[in-house]
């Protein structure tokens, strides 16, 4: 028991999330929408309608008796419920995951929005496939604490749980679009980026009903990590109220027929990102590489001619790549263990060392 108590206080340590360093204080409310215009066709329900989970942090002030916000849902039910299908995902009992009740966040619940500035400018959150809004959490608070209003979109059936209000947790069932195969990423790409701007959409709503007309919707971006940083791209592409956007160590779809953007937009990558590129362009992959992605050498080269000409898109954009990283340094998640270093899901950048000193253009 001493051993096990041991292990666990050293790699599931409870944590609270960074402080924000910004001059405000940090608002939050959550959102159920339900986009009436479109239908589930990640269910085999008939007639379902696109059902969203969004959570917006934001600049606030009068936190007197406002009550902290907790990163996870409080309901015991849906707690457990929630940390079964994480710990589903990553092959865990679900009694390893009941420390996450205890991470403390630095919001305040339903907290009345600050009064500094007439209008607060926007940045929309798009996740990785397969993990959640939460885990975004800390860079969301740091943007409200800038003077940002932070819109997180939990993508149902593509986040590894989504809880809802009447108790229903969801869980990733869409690993079928996402099996390497071009067509059905963009399948799945076009979905997000749909969630996307009906969420932007809704913002005007929002905007009037709990908001006081702070939310600056002449002035929005978008930010997503991996295949959320792809639809920040896409949505950014697409849509004109779209001002600006980063897409964090993600690559693209629906490539074909698009030239470079022509907004400001940035890639941030990390090091496995830039090895990969500069093996695909050099054509230096070994067989053993080829075996090891899973895909036969045809959906292999095929991969790679795709790969190649999103490398075209991103050249033509800003791009820095971040020395020392991996994939999950984008997110909270390097917060959660040090196991997932390991495991080579996060690099060995310190993260208290001034990240600018890694950052290479």
């Amino acid at each position: 028991m001493l051993a096990v108590s041991l292990f666990l206080s050293v790699y599931l340590p409870v944590f609270n999330l960074p402080k924000p360093d910004g001059a405000y204080s940090v608002g939050t409310k959550t959102f159920h929408l339900t986009d009436r215009g479109r239908e589930k066709t990640l269910t085999k329900t008939p007639h379902d309608k696109r059902e969203l989970m969004i959570q917006l942090w934001y600049p606030a002030q009068g936190l007197n008796g406002q009550k902290q916000a907790p990163l996870f849902p409080e309901d015991s039910s849906t707690f457990h419920e929630y940390i079964e299908r994480f710990a589903d995902g990553f092959g865990l009992p679900a009694v390893a995951l009941d420390y996450w009740r205890y991470i403390k966040t630095n919001s305040y619940e339903n907290a009345t929005i600050s009064s500094a500035e007439d209008r607060y400018p926007v940045v929309v959150i798009s996740h990785g496939f397969g993990t959640s809004r939460l885990l975004h959490a800390s860079q969301a608070e740091h943007l409200a604490s800038h003077g940002y209003i932070a819109v997180a979109i939990d993508h149902t059936y593509s986040t590894m749980a989504t809880a809802f209000p009447d108790g229903r947790v969801t869980g990733l069932t869409t690993e079928q679009f996402m099996n390497g195969v071009s067509e059905n990423s963009s399948k799945l790409g076009n979905i997000w980026t749909q969630d996307a701007d009906f969420v932007i959409r809704q913002l005007d709503q929002l905007n009037r009903d709990a908001f006081e007309g702070k939310i600056d919707m002449d002035n929005i971006g978008m930010m997503g990590h991996s295949f959320g940083g792809a639809t920040a791209f896409n949505a950014a592409y697409s849509n004109p109220g779209i001002k600006a956007g980063i897409n964090m160590d993600g690559s693209l779809y629906n490539v074909n027929g698009k030239q470079a953007i022509s907004k400001p937009f940035l890639f941030m990558e990390s090091s496995s990102f830039m090895n990969i590129k500069n093996k695909a362009l050099s054509g230096k992959i070994s067989d053993e590489e080829i075996k090891n992605s899973g895909l036969t050498k045809e959906e292999f080269n095929k991969m790679i001619e795709e790969r190649k000409k999103e490398y075209k898109i991103i050249d033509q954009a800003s791009m820095v790549y971040i020395e020392e990283t991996e994939h999950y340094n984008f997110t909270d998640l390097q917060l959660y263990s040090k196991l997932l270093k390991q495991l080579g899901m996060t690099g060995d950048i310190e993260l208290k060392s001034p990240a600018i000193k890694k950052v290479r253009f």
